[in-house]
């Protein structure tokens, strides 16, 4: 039977779906980098959404444990941390099985196999390793079967049950430290697949590496398509030189970070002294990277968890600070000289005062520049960036007229007007040099203006590569007031 005609003949709908635009980066994180043998070389960065996962990952003695109890501590609470791995000593290679399901994990799996087998190559040299006669009929838990399996071993490599996988690990370290796939066996029931160590299941080698310094671990962890704004180490084997490798990196990097060090060195309270970390740091003038002086190992984890947490979505979200807490850290008891000296050498402490309160002072990088600045300006120059490619990216085109740049113009305005909302820029004057409608002294009533040159002063050159004329901003901080001066006259 006949339908009929199709109506699209007289009237044709098409749906098309804009693009996803592009996100702003996530200023409110934090890698915590450890040397613990948790996360391995090739992982180098996970991230966890508790102190509960982090505990039941790295124990409650870990230095990472410690960090983030204090991350996780401060109001308001961060919801995530990630911890990453440095190689602080070599590594071994490891065979990481496939996570597996419940059903997996069955102990009826297990316990009709007696006589288990497994072969495979460890350290990549001479014979391959098999194991036979894995009885496997009274497993009570997969750490029992992990047990099992680590006992035929013997001294080549060891076993482990993680939770969720099966990982073996060689017993030597270093670069030629390695574990194999497995391969089936002469004799014996084959376990390789049960125990979810094949490649086709999801299992991956990891093989080991030389001991690394801790600038080599940064870098590796950058070079992940994690980006991870904040960051500090928890392991008690960081040095100075350690701490000012870490800096210079943070402060040349092209991907945007801060960095956190925490210093309990009674040299940091001294005036004459100027080879403890504060003073190294702000003598280079690092504007990304804070020392707090604590006698709470890792204390600047609170720092940072307090400023992460900055929601520039927000209206009037922006803080100093100055003024804050921090829980789970001791406040510090300072004589006026040692307080002093903090100041000078641009370190942050959480001290006590004499009205029974104690706060963070200063809130300051090493170099001269306030934790806020710095990390609101990275947000800013994030927003600004990010407004104006999705625009760009959500056009057929932006045409390369006047009325084109006014377009760009725009979304580069949205991102501003978002930093006035939040606090972070605010009316008033202008005292640097002016371009445009504006000059040394002018009054920015929106706490920002912006110019584009008109498109006939383009040179040919530049029309010719389709570029867009340069857009300049001019932003006023909103600053913050840290201390005050009164004067009372009394007239009886």
């Amino acid at each position: 039977m006949s339908i009929g005609l199709p109506v699209s003949r007289l009237i044709n709908v098409s749906v098309t779906i804009d693009p996803t635009a592009a996100g702003v980066a996530n200023f409110n994180s934090l890698v915590i980098v450890g040397d613990s043998d948790v996360i391995d070389t090739d992982t180098r960065i996970v991230r966890y959404g508790s102190l509960t996962e982090v505990g039941a990952a790295f124990g409650t003695s870990a230095e990472e444990y410690k960090a983030a109890l204090l991350w996780f501590s401060q109001s308001p609470k961060p919801t995530s941390v990630y911890i990453g791995k440095w190689a602080q000593a070599a590594t071994k290679g490891r065979l990481i099985g496939a996570a597996l399901t419940t059903t997996q994990q069955a102990l009826s799996n297990f316990t009709s196999i007696s006589n288990g087998a497994l072969k495979l190559t460890i350290d990549g040299s001479g014979s391959p390793t098999t194991i036979t006669g894995l009885n496997f009929s009274a497993v009570t838990s997969m750490s029992n079967v992990a047990s099992i399996i680590n006992t035929a071993l013997s001294t080549a490599a060891t076993c482990t049950w993680d939770g969720s996988r099966f990982i073996i690990k060689s017993s030597t370290t270093g670069a030629s430290s390695a574990v194999s796939f497995p391969v089936a066996p002469g004799s014996g029931t084959d376990i390789k697949s049960l125990v979810g160590l094949t490649s086709a299941q999801g299992a991956r080698t990891v093989a080991g590496i030389a001991a690394e310094t801790a600038l080599a671990a940064i870098q590796a962890i950058d070079a992940t398509p994690t980006f991870v704004y904040g960051v500090t180490f928890a392991s008690t084997n960081l040095v100075n030189n350690d701490r000012v490798a870490i800096a210079g990196y943070v402060e040349a990097s092209s991907r945007p970070h801060i960095y956190g060090a925490t210093t309990n060195a009674s040299a940091a309270l001294d005036s004459t002294q100027t080879t403890d970390i504060a003073s190294v740091l702000t003598a280079a003038g690092y504007k990304r990277s804070m020392v707090q002086y604590s006698t709470t190992a890792y204390a600047v984890c609170s720092l940072l968890a307090r400023v992460l947490t900055t929601d520039f979505t927000a209206q009037n979200s922006t803080i100093t600070l100055m003024y804050k807490g921090e829980p789970a850290v001791t406040a510090e008891t300072l004589t006026t000289a040692q307080a002093d000296a903090l100041k000078t050498k641009r370190a942050n402490v959480f001290v006590n005062y004499d009205n029974s309160t104690a706060i963070i002072q200063y809130g300051t990088m090493a170099g001269d520049a306030y934790i806020d600045e710095i990390v609101g300006l990275d947000w800013l120059t994030n927003a600004v960036q990010t407004a104006v490619f999705n625009r760009l990216y959500a056009s057929k085109k932006i045409p390369q007229t006047d009325a084109g740049m006014h377009q760009l113009q725009n979304a580069a305005e949205s991102a501003l007007d978002q930093a006035v909302n939040n606090g972070l820029l605010a009316p008033g004057y202008w005292t640097n040099d002016g371009f445009g409608e504006i000059e040394n002294g002018s009054y920015l009533t929106k706490g920002y203006y912006t110019y584009v040159a008109p498109l006939r002063t383009q040179s040919q050159a530049d029309r010719a590569a389709r570029k867009a004329v340069p857009l300049q901003i001019a932003a006023k901080m909103a600053g913050a007031v840290h201390t005050v001066d009164i004067s009372i006259t009394v007239n009886r």
